[in-house]
């Protein structure tokens, strides 16, 4: 296989098997002979798998790889059906300092875990009426989509077990989990609030009670 073939996906963000047969043309006979090619240039670094019949030049990697929204692209990539949120949005605001975490998002379709070489990527299963909160923004030409400071705190919230911290009456729940919340706006309280009310849930009412005696007073 003649890497000059390989050179046409260096300035985009992915390509397909589809995509990289009909750059072939007739020296890739089928899918088959397309995996064990390309299957080649990954064991010699010279691109990255993404997923099954997903991959990445080496070259796009590189350039791009330390860009803003490049790991929000290769989420999108990974599952178009998914929104970008949870610790992954809450670290990059500031909520959680202390460790690093994988990209996380939300999805309604089942809850996993996608590892390769551009980074740890955890999609969460959430209700389909709780799929929302979210705008759509732009890179490389690939659109994707990330929560809003208040829909990510509510996921974070909502997926995470947390027992008897969850009790409106405990001690800080925002002080136990660490989460720097007292730069939220009136706004953003309010949107947390209506999230909780569209999941009829009596923890993420106690939540919203908790965060508002003691984080969020009047």
């Amino acid at each position: 296989m003649s890497d000059s073939i390989l050179s046409s996906f260096e300035n985009l963000p992915y390509f397909t098997i589809a995509g990289f047969r009909q750059m072939a043309g007739d020296s890739i006979s089928s899918d088959h002979s397309a995996r064990v090619a390309l299957a080649r240039r990954v064991k010699a670094g010279h691109i990255l798998r993404l997923k099954n019949g997903v991959y990445m030049h080496h070259r796009f990697y590189e350039r791009h790889r330390q860009d803003a929204a490049f790991s929000a692209i290769i989420s999108a990539i990974l599952l178009p059906q998914s929104y970008l949120s949870l610790e992954y949005v809450l670290q990059q605001n500031g909520i959680l300092t202390e460790i690093t975490y994988p990209i996380t998002a939300i999805t309604t379709k089942n809850t996993h875990v996608i590892d390769n070489a551009a980074g740890d990527f955890v999609y969460r299963h959430i209700r389909p009426e709780l799929y929302r909160g979210f705008h759509i923004a732009e890179a490389y030409g690939i659109p994707y989509a990330q929560a809003t400071l208040a829909k990510a705190l509510f996921d974070y919230l909502y997926l995470r077990p947390l027992g008897t911290r969850a009790s409106p009456t405990s001690l800080s729940l925002a002080g136990e989990l660490r989460l720097n919340l007292d730069d939220f706006t009136s706004q953003e309280c309010d949107e947390f609030a209506g999230y909780v009310a569209i999941s009829g849930k009596p923890k993420m009412r106690n939540i919203l009670t908790n965060l508002e005696k003691y984080v969020w007073r009047p």
